[in-house]
């Protein structure tokens, strides 16, 4: 019995063609794993800590050394919570759009709350060290507009989505991220086809 955490990153709910194939992506890969456990993760829902100068402070006393006052103890708990939820999974799915070129600020919110020092990293002489050496992730990425080599708008130049998404995970200690890429959403004739494709890898996951 393992545990999958589904990171949810689109706020437009039944509007979201991200949301739409993870969905499909999940009924499949509940019906071949029925025991698992799956986190939901919505960063929209979620009351994401502020990483104010509580939390700040409690970061840096524990790279120094230093004990964390109560206020500063509260604040590194409030992270820890979130990033527990990342070591306990197993698996990893995430689904996110494109904003901007990049991704929505909460799921950079979320991000930004649990990359800290021996939290899901750490560090020595030898250099960085990501933990989460266990886990596997799926990120489904969905676009407005098609990214193509030798298009309008390369992803060499314009992709800050998957890209930084995928250098996170690594970060972090993932060994095995897949993904799957929905391009031209704003134009509506690829989700049939996004359904089947995250069915598919869904069952397999």
């Amino acid at each position: 019995m393992a545990r999958l955490l589904y990171v949810e990153a689109s706020p437009r709910k039944a509007r979201s063609v991200s949301i739409e194939a993870a969905t499909a992506f999940l009924d499949a890969y509940h019906a071949a794993n029925p025991a698992d456990t799956i986190d939901l993760l919505d960063v929209w829902a979620e009351n994401l800590p502020a990483l104010d100068q509580d939390a700040w402070e409690a970061k840096y006393a524990g790279l120094e050394g230093q004990t964390r006052s109560l206020a500063q103890e509260a604040a590194w708990a409030q992270l820890k919570n979130y990033a527990d939820r990342f070591r306990a999974a197993d698996k990893i799915l995430i689904s996110v759009p494109m904003w901007n070129f990049a991704i929505p600020y909460r799921l950079k919110q979320l991000i930004d709350v649990v990359s800290h020092k021996d939290l899901l990293f750490t560090f020595d002489e030898r250099g960085l060290n990501g933990l989460l050496t266990k886990s596997k992730a799926m990120v489904i990425y969905a676009r407005g507009i098609s990214y193509e080599v030798g298009g309008m708008t390369p992803a060499a130049d314009w992709d800050f989505q998957k890209p930084y998404v995928e250098l996170w995970l690594k970060f972090i200690g993932v060994p095995d991220v897949s993904s799957l890429v929905i391009e031209k959403t704003l134009l509506g004739d690829e989700r049939e086809t996004a359904r089947i494709q995250a069915a598919a890898l869904g069952a397999k996951f």
